[in-house]
């Protein structure tokens, strides 16, 4: 069974994802625990920050564990990957995310078994299909989880992927909100 810990993003002038979510991420890991942050979507001038903020909200939620962060690499992406009990996909570009991820091959085999948190963007890639509120476009992810993603959701919005796969659910992300799925 792998854990997915989805969050619906967060707002530039708000803040930073909050503590239930690395708290989330952290709840099942093993009390030594290896976590990769995977930044393959951030724009370059704010990856400092982003990482810096990441490593300070994995150290402040980790309670009695033992932790040790590493950031991924997209030359040893796979390596990294089984390296890890936590996998952090965090947020950004999305289009950017899909396009280091899908030179992958078995990605779900990859991630099986383990604890995968998906921020924004990385909640759209894990699904089968997203909606990129920027773009004002559909994608497909990575089709790891069986749903349609839509994040940054706001309450009373339509769902603009209602009619397509009709047969998969659509999970509807708020910033700041926190979701878990085990498959």
């Amino acid at each position: 069974m792998t854990k997915f810990v989805l969050h619906g993003g967060f707002n530039k002038e708000r803040g930073f994802i909050e503590d239930p979510f690395f708290q989330e991420m952290l709840k099942d890991a093993p009390a030594a625990a290896k976590v990769l942050l995977v930044y393959f979507a951030e724009r370059e001038e704010m990856l400092e920050l982003r990482i810096t903020q990441a490593k300070e909200q994995f150290y402040k939620n980790k309670g009695l564990r033992d932790l040790e962060v590493r950031v991924a690499s997209a030359d040893s992406f796979l390596e990294d990957c089984a390296w890890a009990d936590v996998i952090f996909l965090a947020g950004g570009r999305t289009t950017k995310l899909m396009e280091a991820l899908v030179k992958y091959q078995d990605l779900a085999e990859v991630f099986s078994g383990k604890i995968i948190g998906g921020d924004s963007a990385g909640a759209n890639a894990l699904g089968h299909l997203f909606y990129s509120k920027s773009s004002k476009e559909i994608g497909e992810g990575l089709r790891i989880i069986p749903l349609k993603v839509v994040v940054h959701y706001s309450d009373g919005s339509p769902n603009p992927l209602t009619d397509v796969q009709p047969e998969l659910e659509t999970l509807f992300l708020r910033e700041y909100e926190t979701v878990v799925k085990e498959y």
